[in-house]
């Protein structure tokens, strides 16, 4: 490219000293307005859109967190009304006896410690507590009148009773959970849970969260800063204050305002606070801004609160801004030095091609690196997208799988239970069929002594439905029983299929005391004899050996039979719920799975044996409690 010579002559003297002159004055000036301007402008775009990405990690944080509290909370709500089912409580509250506020209270302490609750006690309809848990200590709330607590208001009405406060009694803070209990229609009392929330404010703190929780009249009761704690989050009036004061809920606490040295509201539920700092931290900051995002707790009408600190945020946001100063004063440095060297490469027409051509490269690279960029910054979308999209399924599986446990359980009851009933009832309709036979003879002996073992086997599925009940309620039920006993009666719900069976049995075991629920030891040894009879159908001689010893403090019994044995195939599903080699009508492939659970759930174990001689051999190990001076079986 040619250029004409004359474009970069010189001007006359007279007129290129003023132009160079406003232009040495006004240029500096302008240059550093300009790159304040835009660094400002660098650190306002920084901080917003790190606020909104601040804002969307705290959403879902907010969710976990706030969705954790609501779970503690809910998980005590059925407490209460439990007692309506306990036969005791209501006779307390008919005859308040010391014999029947001691049953209460025994009762009441052992549910609080299995519960892990505070403190369990009831109240008549005047407010007065009958019996609690807490009935051995010094500051117990037997004989206190709490009537005029809301929670008993609330309740003795037919109404939930929920209240946090803190205890007139002791001091202590607690989440209190009042029933009425009912009888015919009338409320005859009000049954309180009094749970500490307390252990919340320790996870915060060990994870370093800061958060609050605040109730329906502002005050905050749970907080990771104990310096929050009971203060308000709103301006009290003095009625207010008279009237919380009144009711002691939060005891004598003065409930002052938490104050913040600036607030701008972002959007429904999310601020921009500013408090001062902690004195005890070591900072130099004088205040700290945090995004405070707050979303209402399901089923109570508090508020849990997130605060996340800005203060990284801001440094971030004003690095960003120095950094886009300091990148417009070198590009505008460069700019100038770029139209400096420009005047003087124009007076050297021969090198005004070569710089041309290097500019134009330099163009070409910048517009390559900005399509490079631009190409990475849309792949990066994508992935974000992404992993969006993946963290939604995931959530979305995670429901799923709560929800197909729900179900899971529900069915195993279902099918635990009429498992469980059909050895009794088949034994029933057997002794019920004998009986009329025998009536009918005159053989009243014998007809007496069927009736008899036919109320042993009501009273027996009486104690299974009880103890599914029970284990219902409280997670395990830990017992002792006869083994000699457990396997008499395994035998007698047996009897008719052993009699048909002409078997030999050999007894082989010691009459012991083992720890497991005796009706639950007799079912695993129903279900061990019964296979074993099964597994023994086509043979000519069978024989059955319960066989027994003493290993590390555990006692062992073997059910060995001689029958046809377990395939390798078999053995591999042997354990596992619905699995059977019978007919449909014969099982339903649980007698197993429930027995090893049984034994599991007292620190037992069910495992099988394949003897070399044939047949199989089950052994069925469980803590020993005592062993009984009696010769072996």
């Amino acid at each position: 490219m040619k250029c004409d010579p004359t474009l970069y002559r010189a001007a006359p003297p007279s007129l290129a000293v003023k132009p160079r002159l406003i232009r040495h004055l006004f240029l500096p000036p302008l240059v550093i307005l300009l790159m304040v301007g835009l660094g400002y402008v660098g650190f306002w775009i920084s901080e917003h859109y790190g606020i909104r990405s601040l804002g969307e990690n705290g959403q879902r944080q907010l969710e976990l967190h706030a969705r954790a509290v609501e779970s503690e909370i809910s998980k005590y709500t059925y407490l209460p009304s439990l007692l309506e089912l306990e036969s005791s409580v209501s006779e307390l509250l008919a005859d308040p006896s010391p014999e029947h506020r001691q049953a209460v209270n025994d009762y009441l302490e052992g549910l609080n410690r299995r519960s892990r609750s505070r403190a369990i006690y009831v109240m008549d309809t005047t407010g007065r507590v009958l019996a609690t848990s807490n009935w051995r200590d010094v500051d117990s709330y037997l004989g206190e009148d709490l009537s005029f607590r809301a929670y008993f208001q609330n309740a003795v009405r037919g109404q939930p009773g929920r209240f946090y406060g803190i205890g007139s009694t002791n001091g202590e803070p607690g989440y209190y959970l009042a029933h009425g209990l009912e009888e015919q229609g009338k409320i005859i009392g009000v049954a309180v849970v009094k749970v500490r929330l307390e252990a919340m404010e320790e996870r915060w703190q060990r994870a370093r969260l800061e958060a609050f929780v605040s109730d329906e009249n502002g005050i905050i009761i749970l907080s990771s800063d104990p310096a929050r704690r009971l203060k308000s989050v709103r301006p009290l009036s003095d009625d207010t204050k008279e009237r919380l004061a009144r009711s002691l809920q939060y005891y004598w606490y003065p409930l002052k305002e938490l104050e913040p040295l600036a607030r701008e509201r972002l959007s429904e539920g999310v601020e921009k606070i500013t408090f001062p700092a902690n004195a005890e931290l070591v900072s130099d900051e004088q205040e700290i801004s945090y995004l405070s995002q707050t979303r209402p707790l399901a089923d109570t009408p508090w508020n849990f609160t997130l605060l996340t600190p800005l203060e990284d945020l801001r440094r971030e946001a004003i690095n960003q801004g120095i950094l886009v100063a300091v990148a417009f004063a070198l590009l505008a440095f460069l700019l100038i030095a770029w139209n400096e060297r420009r005047k003087v490469i124009a007076t050297r027409l021969a090198a005004r091609e070569a710089l041309q051509e290097a500019n134009n490269q330099l163009e070409r690279k910048i517009t390559e690196r900005t399509t490079d960029l631009r190409a990475s910054n849309e792949r990066l979308k994508s992935q974000i997208r992404e992993r969006r999209q993946a963290e939604e399924t995931l959530r979305r599986a995670q429901d799923e799988l709560v929800q197909a446990g729900k179900l899971a359980a529900i069915g195993q009851m279902s099918t635990s239970i009429a498992h469980e009933l059909n050895q009794p009832l088949a034994a029933l309709r057997t002794l019920s069929g004998n009986t009329v036979r025998f009536l009918e003879r005159g053989q009243l002996d014998i007809a007496s002594a069927n009736l008899k073992t036919i109320n042993e086997l009501i009273d027996r599925m009486g104690r299974i439905t009880a103890s599914l009940r029970s284990f219902a309620r409280r997670g395990d039920d830990q017992g002792q029983a006869s083994l000699g006993k457990a396997v008499d009666a395994a035998l007698q719900l047996l009897g008719a299929r052993l009699e048909s069976a002409h078997l030999q049995l050999h007894r082989e075991f010691s009459d012991v005391q083992v720890q497991i629920d005796q009706t639950r030891l007799e079912q695993i040894l129903v279900n061990l004899i019964g296979n074993a009879l099964d597994a023994m159908q086509t043979q000519p001689l069978p024989e059955l050996w319960l066989e027994g010893d003493v290993v590390d403090g555990k006692y062992r019994l073997r059910v060995r039979d001689n029958g046809h044995g377990i395939d390798a195939e078999t053995r591999k599903h042997l354990f596992e719920p619905f699995f059977t080699t019978k007919p449909g009508e014969q099982g339903l492939g649980l007698g197993l799975t429930l027995s090893a659970s049984l034994a599991a759930a007292t620190g037992g174990h069910l495992g099988v044996e394949h003897p070399a001689s044939g047949g199989t051999a089950f052994v069925l190990s469980l803590p020993l409690v005592s062993l009984l001076p009696a010769e072996p079986i």
